[in-house]
């Protein structure tokens, strides 16, 4: 599998980069194979976080045989700095780990979450404390939703953030606003040496009250050349990799595309972004 810098931290990071959320509601037994599935494909990336059920328990054992084999991704949804610092303690203790490589605000979704992150007494001053006693290397953010753009702007021009991770599909890009803060996000990233990461590479949109097969936050593609096809667009756009999508059922054909990956071309991009605009209610 290709590897792409991931900004400043010099890491080679794999354009596929591993969601855990995918091993948070399996047994030991089916994470394990999860994991042998990862390792054999190469991926070197781990994104995880104390909200996705049980995936740091899953992971711990794999990290503590294998922790020199993953750049490893953490983050916290609390805004306080005493919660986010025992949650932060509290998942290098599940994940068997001694440090993070990065820890990341977690779905910082509008100006006013980001303030309560950068407010006096706030998640913030964990971070950084983190960072200066060397349980984090690196300092990142991520955000979801329309807004995303924007607060992501804001957050890098308030804070010298490592890395950003975002929503990047076509559907959203069908949207002309979302796709102009995007692409203004991705250039000031690039600009700065930031780490970039794509979220929802493989959605359709939300369940809309349709029958949930998945454990995916929305209803994803399933038809392997329609995954290819988006994962294709995703990572054609200036990001160091995309997270896989949250159900181990979708990473085989996630895998697989990402091996054959090559860039799409403008005007297939165009094509991709107009069938995308069909799927229905933006997310």
């Amino acid at each position: 599998m290709q590897t792409r810098r991931f900004g400043r931290t010099g890491h080679m990071s794999t354009i596929v980069i591993f969601g855990a959320f995918a091993v948070g509601q399996l047994n030991q037994r089916e994470a394990d194979e999860t994991m042998e599935l990862i390792l054999a494909h190469g991926v070197n990336h781990i994104d995880v976080a104390p909200s996705y059920h049980e995936a740091e328990l899953r992971l711990g054992p794999w990290l503590e045989r294998h922790r020199d084999d993953f750049f490893v991704g953490c983050k916290t949804q609390l805004r306080d700095r005493r919660e986010a610092r025992e949650e932060l303690h509290r998942s290098l203790e599940r994940l068997r780990i001694d440090t993070f490589d990065l820890f990341q605000f977690h779905a910082v979704t509008t100006m006013d979450e980001l303030e309560q992150c950068f407010a006096p007494g706030g998640s913030l001053e964990a971070i950084v404390d983190a960072r200066r006693e060397g349980l984090t290397r690196y300092i990142g953010i991520t955000s979801h939703g329309m807004e995303a753009p924007a607060v992501l702007m804001e957050a890098l021009d308030r804070f010298d953030m490592d890395s950003i991770l975002f929503p990047v599909n076509g559907r959203m890009w069908a949207d002309g606003e979302y796709r102009r803060q995007a692409e203004a996000l991705l250039q000031k990233a690039a600009e700065k040496d930031v780490g970039s990461m794509a979220i929802k590479a493989v959605a359709r949109g939300p369940w809309d009250g349709r029958p949930q097969r998945y454990h995916t936050w929305y209803e994803p593609l399933e038809d392997p050349q329609a995954v290819e096809r988006a994962l294709r667009f995703t990572l054609s756009q200036p990001v160091t990799g995309a997270i896989s999508a949250g159900d181990a059922r979708l990473l085989p054909a996630i895998l697989d595309a990402a091996e054959r990956f090559r860039p799409m071309e403008t005007a297939e991009q165009a094509e991709f972004v107009g069938v995308a605009e069909q799927y229905g209610q933006i997310f």
